[in-house]
This record gives structure tokens, C-alpha cells and sequence, in this order.
């Protein structure tokens, strides 16, 4: 114990003195109602409205199919059938519910069963690679229908899946089983969260644009000062981050169920990562929440309405984008302009070919030749530092601070039944749930960093707000980010609204937590709006 949590390093993260450990900031997620948590409709409402809201895709065939090799893998299309999830899908088929958009995946499960042989072989620790299905409901929520659980399976030189599917449950000791089948899925959410959403795609992958914009654009270059305030102490953070928290022995292997293969996790995930998909309406195609809508707002329809990460998220990405395209209209008139600007080609050249070398022969990078590909590019840019890293970052205590809700580790398999382990969840289940879930040093560092990572600071600069009123002397300028920081308290007003529509039940949930994680902020001028707000979008990565 004392080799896995060094004492400095307990000594450093969590306040000494007074009672804290006795008493932490209680998280949002339990204010209002202590086991609300536990529920199937809050589980499936943190999938569209929690810290992770991004990894929910649309099921396009049943069962769902796995793109993992099958010369190494085998078969490992989902072993769910429809006489599991009939019962659950009012009345549909479970092609009817597909051909209508109502059945919905978070899928887990290929980018957990390659690790699970040696996740597994490490002390205290037991994974599933997990998918989770989900049906559309009529009024608008999320219900999940089915769980499967995989393990894997070597056979015929091939790491093929032992899979278990479990259906709700609200009565006995199956009750109990179905908690731990929806805790084995927020143990695979939460770490997926923790070194993809959160570290890689956004932390990570800003650090080629700044680096590229400070070495080839001049301070007073127009993208230098569109870009700059997005900048703000990333690179300190993350030079803190590589230090504390993602090096070898640091916080996060100690915490997080990946373990000393965290980084190496989320390594190979960047090999597949897409600058374009970086972007909010991109990214919604790609996981079929949304299809392409000329006619829209957002150019994009999402299929899932009541969807508040992304209602809120293509509002704000709307105004990040209207604001780049009116503040670059005013310096690049004509596509010929951009491509004789010698300083922003050169910064570009450097982001693909050095920051992002890695993948630098990828089809998908935009050329750089007209001013849309630029308008683009920055908003992509701003999105990822402000909003997107908002998302995934500032509701990390309330949600996860309450360590049942959403653990970060799991330690032992799910209970078989005529076994010693099963005879006591019938006896104890709430035993059985903390002793399989995070161990409680590991829960006490971890409920310590969210809370430090969830906090706004006093002098927090907010998206449409800049910190000198002189950041530029073109008035076309300053009248274009007036008319951005007026769209963006906008939609604050939008957002309570939203909240306050008792038609939309994936706003509030049964938690009765609001989501705020995207309402701007940009209105408060004052300060005073510090700590564990779960609310407002800084300019930039930064604590």
C-alpha cells in the first residue's frame, strides 16, 4: 500500500488540517437526492449530460459488430439477441427501433479487450470490456436495455470474448447484480474519460497549435491574436499534468484502473484521432447523433433531441464559429490573401508536419487554402480550448466526487450465482458494491484531484470576455467580439430556459442537477463565480 500511495504524494494533494477527509464538498450529483444516482434514468442521463457526453453513438445494425481484427480477435459482434431487449422497446423490433433511430450503444468494448489479459494480471484489479444499449424512449429519455460484460477468451490462438448480458433488474438480489453490471460500465467510461475525452483530446492534442502559433505567427498577426487567449496556462498545466498526474507512478496510474498502461492506452487512440472530427457538428455525424441539415442553425439535425451536451454545444459552437468568420473577413478578403500570407502557412506546415508529424500523411487535413478552411480550422481550435475541455472537465467532483456514481477502478468479477460471493450480495449487497468497486486510498486521491481540476479560479477569463480591452485597435474587430460576447449571454438565457422546460427530462434528470457545463458565463465581470460551480466556459485549459 505504502509503495502504490507514497505519503508526500497523499501529503501534497490533500489538505491537511481540519476535518476535510471527514467532510468534502458534498458532489451535486447526491444534493438533491442521495440515491437518485442508482436509478437507470440518471444512469442513461449522465450518457447525454455528464462528464463523459461524448461517447454515445447510434446503433446503424443489430447486433452491433466489432471492428477488431478478427485474425487475432475472432468474432466479437455483440452476443446480445432481440428476445433479451424485446420487452424493453415498446412494442418495436429491434430493427424497428434501429430503422427509426431509437436504439442507441455506448461501446466500450474494443478499445478494452486488447488490454484485458494484462489489465487483469494486476494486483486488486478485474475489467470488463462492456457495451451498453439503449433505447429511445417516448418521452424523450434514455432507457438502457441490456449490458453485456466480456472478458477475454484464448482459444485456437485467438483472444476471442467470453461475454455475459445482463437485463434490468429492480427487485432482489438480480437488482444488485444489475447495479454492478452499470458500475462495470463506469469504471470503462470513467478512464476512457480521464486519458481520451479529457487529456488526449484536449490537453494533448491544443499543444501542437500553440506551440506552432508562438513560433511562426508575430504578436500582432490576426490569428496570433484571435488564437492567443485560448492559450492561457495550457502549457503550464500540462507541463504540471506530465509532472503529477500522467507520468509513470503519477496520479492518474494510482487511480485509474488502466494502471501503468495509461498512457499507452491512450497513445494508441491518437493514432486514429481526426482534427476535423475535433469539431462538435463533425463529430456528431460521425456517431450518427446528428445528420447534415442545410437548413438548420447548426447546419446539422440532431436525431436525439433532448440531447443537452450537444443542444448547448452547437449554440456555442455556432457563435465561436460566426465570430472567427467575422473577425477573419476583415483581414482576409479573398482566398489568394491567405495563400500569399507567409506567416500563417508556415504555422500551418508546422502543425501538421512537426506538432502532429505523427499523422501528418493523413487525407484528412485541410490544405489550407481558403479562407472556410481557416474559418474552420480556428473555431475547431477555440472549441477544443474552451468549450469542449468545459465539457469534460468542470463537472469532473460533481459527478464522479460521489466515487459509487461513476468509480474509477473495478476489483473483482461480477458474483456467479451458487457461490460464497453471491450468497453475500443476497446478504449484503452494499458490501459487495464497495469492495468490488475503487479501493478507498485510491478514492480519497482521486475525489482529492477532481476537486482541485473542478474548480473555477477568482480570475477565470470566460469565453467572449478577453483580459485587456486593448487587445486590439481595429474597431471592426472589437465590434465583431461585442456582437460574439452579446450571442454568447444569449445563450445563458437559452440555457436556464432549457433547463427549466419540464418537457426536457435529460436537463435536470433525476438527480435534479441541471446541466450547466456549457452556460458561458461570459455576463459575470465580477469574480465572485469560483470554486465547484459546474457552470461557465473558460477562454483556455487552465487551472
Amino acid at each position: 500500500m505504502r509503495k502504490r500511495f507514497p505519503l508526500q504524494l497523499v501529503k501534497d494533494l490533500i489538505p491537511m488540517g481540519g476535518d476535510y477527509l471527514l467532510k468534502p464538498p458534498k458532489p451535486q450529483v447526491i444534493k438533491q437526492d442521495e440515491k437518485a444516482w442508482m436509478t437507470d434514468a440518471e444512469f442513461a442521463r449522465e450518457i447525454l449530460a455528464g462528464v463523459n457526453p461524448m461517447m454515445i453513438t447510434r446503433v446503424t445494425e443489430f447486433p452491433p459488430k466489432s471492428t477488431l481484427d478478427p485474425s487475432q480477435y475472432g468474432d466479437q459482434t455483440s452476443t446480445i439477441t432481440e428476445a433479451q431487449i424485446g420487452s424493453s422497446l415498446e412494442g418495436l423490433t429491434a430493427q424497428q427501433a434501429v430503422s427509426s433511430n431509437r436504439l442507441y450503444i455506448l461501446d466500450h468494448h474494443d478499445h478494452m479487450m486488447p488490454y484485458l489479459v494484462r489489465l487483469n494480471n494486476l494486483d486488486d484489479t478485474f475489467l470488463y470490456a462492456t457495451r451498453t444499449l439503449l433505447f429511445l424512449k417516448g418521452d424523450g429519455t434514455l432507457a438502457p436495455v441490456a449490458i453485456e460484460l466480456s472478458t477475454p477468451l484464448l482459444q485456437g490462438g485467438l483472444t476471442t470474448a467470453k461475454s455475459t448480458v445482463y437485463t434490468p433488474a429492480s427487485t432482489g438480489v438480480e437488482a444488485w447484480i444489475w447495479q454492478l453490471a452499470k458500475a462495470y460500465v463506469c469504471v470503462n467510461d470513467y478512464g476512457y474519460h480521464q486519458l481520451v475525452s479529457h487529456w488526449l483530446n484536449t490537453h494533448a492534442v491544443m499543444e501542437p497549435f500553440i506551440i506552432a502559433t508562438n513560433r511562426q505567427l508575430s504578436v500582432t498577426h490576426p490569428v496570433h491574436k484571435l488564437l492567443h487567449p485560448h492559450y492561457r496556462d495550457t502549457m503550464n498545466i500540462n507541463s504540471r499534468a506530465r509532472e503529477l498526474l500522467v507520468s509513470a507512478g503519477g496520479i492518474i496510474e494510482l487511480t485509474v484502473f488502466q494502471r501503468k498502461y495509461a498512457m499507452e492506452m491512450s497513445s494508441v487512440t491518437y493514432k486514429d484521432w481526426n482534427f476535423n472530427e475535433q469539431a462538435l457538428p463533425d463529430d456528431l455525424i460521425k456517431r450518427g447523433m446528428a445528420v447534415p441539415d442545410p437548413s438548420s442553425p447548426h447546419k446539422v439535425r440532431l436525431l436525439l433531441e433532448d440531447y443537452p451536451y450537444a443542444v448547448d454545444g452547437l449554440a456555442i459552437w455556432t457563435a465561436i464559429e460566426q465570430w472567427v468568420t467575422e473577425y477573419l473577413a476583415i483581414y482576409y478578403t479573398s482566398d489568394s490573401v491567405l495563400q500569399s500570407d507567409v506567416e500563417l502557412q508556415a504555422w500551418w506546415k508546422e502543425v501538421r508536419e512537426v506538432g502532429h508529424g505523427d499523422l501528418k500523411d493523413a487525407a484528412w487535413w485541410p490544405k489550407m487554402k481558403t479562407v472556410a478552411e481557416l474559418v474552420k480550422a480556428c473555431a475547431t481550435i477555440i472549441w477544443t480550448g474552451s468549450a469542449l475541455h468545459a465539457a469534460v472537465n468542470f463537472g469532473q467532483y460533481p459527478y464522479a466526487g460521489y466515487h459509487p456514481n461513476k468509480p474509477s477502478a473495478s476489483r473483482r468479477p461480477m458474483p456467479e450465482p451458487d457461490t460464497e460471493e453471491y450468497a453475500l450480495l443476497a446478504r449484503d449487497p452494499e458490501k459487495v458494491f464497495i469492495r468490488t468497486i475503487t479501493n478507498q486510498m485510491q478514492a480519497i486521491i482521486g475525489i482529492s484531484l477532481l476537486e482541485i481540476l473542478s474548480k473555477h479560479s477568482s480570475d477565470e477569463i470566460y469565453l467572449g470576455q478577453r483580459d485587456t480591452p486593448e487587445w486590439t485597435s481595429d474597431a471592426k474587430a472589437l465590434e465583431a467580439f461585442k456582437r460574439f460576447g452579446t450571442r454568447l449571454e444569449g445563450i445563458e438565457s437559452q440555457v436556464v430556459a432549457l433547463n427549466g422546460n419540464p418537457q426536457l427530462k435529460n436537463r435536470n434528470g433525476p438527480a435534479q442537477f441541471p446541466y450547466m457545463l456549457l452556460y458561458p458565463n461570459t455576463s459575470d465581470h465580477t469574480g465572485k463565480a469560483e470554486g465547484l460551480t459546474a457552470r461557465g466556459i473558460p477562454n483556455s485549459i487552465s487551472i
